[in-house]
């Protein structure tokens, strides 16, 4: 038996979440990054004996459609998956019975399923240093709980929060843009997961191609490339009575 972790991570907190809980039930993974564009998907194949950590962020609701994508191309081949969603602490919403259903397509046997949170991606002031250690604490316990079921072999698939139809997906959102402070290294275009930066000229972008994932303004080593500050502050705003109480780790099993 093998340990894969699946992870779909632009500026880090689903992988911060996705390390804790693989962690925890192994000493070593075979990593695979559903955020690299150079990856062939396709030739990831998993047996029925293995196990797959399968992790992504809540973008409003929903499962990155890029991760989709990605992840509908990966063979699971009857493989039993944990299924983990990560949001900034206002809701996820349909995020995980879509990666259910995703999951399930590529062939996964979906056992169990975790909502955690992590610090937003675009307003970072919220569920600010998450996962914290009252997060590592519940996301350690959740691991002892899957392990056992894995132990056991009990693969019956648990009831998981959603709708179908999911919700609406939202629009492209805020599109990072450089700043003076740009020097045109292309650090951002290597890393954007979606090729919107063009990798001739970093200040390109393309905004149709733009998932809003914030990475290219994570990577940048100058911090030369922010979103409109009038944009940010109305997000803040709109997020700051949903995102004010704390929530907690969920576990599905």
């Amino acid at each position: 038996m093998k340990m894969y972790e699946l992870c779909f991570s632009p500026t880090g907190g689903t992988q911060k979440v996705a390390d804790i809980l693989t962690g925890a039930l192994t000493d070593e993974a075979v990593r695979v990054d559903l955020a690299d564009h150079k990856t062939n998907f396709g030739a990831v194949a998993l047996t029925q004996e293995d196990v797959a950590v399968i992790a992504v962020p809540s973008y409003g609701g929903r499962v990155p459609a890029t991760a989709v994508e990605r992840l509908a191309a990966v063979q699971g081949n009857g493989a039993r998956a944990v299924l983990v969603c990560v949001y900034g602490n206002r809701a996820y919403e349909d995020t995980l019975a879509e990666l259910q259903d995703t999951a399930k397509q590529a062939g996964f046997r979906v056992i169990g399923a975790v909502a955690a949170v992590a610090e937003h991606s675009i307003a970072r002031q919220f569920a600010a240093g998450r996962p914290d250690e009252q997060d590592v604490r519940q996301l350690t316990q959740f691991a002892k709980q899957l392990r056992e079921k894995l132990s056991s072999g009990d693969a019956a698939e648990p009831p998981i929060p959603g709708n179908r139809p999911y919700k609406k997906a939202g629009g492209a959102g805020m599109v990072p843009r450089p700043t003076k402070a740009c020097t045109r290294c292309g650090v951002c275009a290597q890393a954007c997961p979606v090729q919107a930066v063009h990798p001739d000229d970093p200040k390109k972008v393309d905004e149709k191609a733009c998932i809003s994932c914030m990475r290219c303004v994570s990577v940048c080593p100058h911090s030369a490339r922010k979103v409109n500050s009038a944009m940010l502050a109305a997000v803040g705003l709109v997020l700051k009575k949903a995102c004010s109480t704390r929530k907690d780790c969920e576990l599905f099993l």
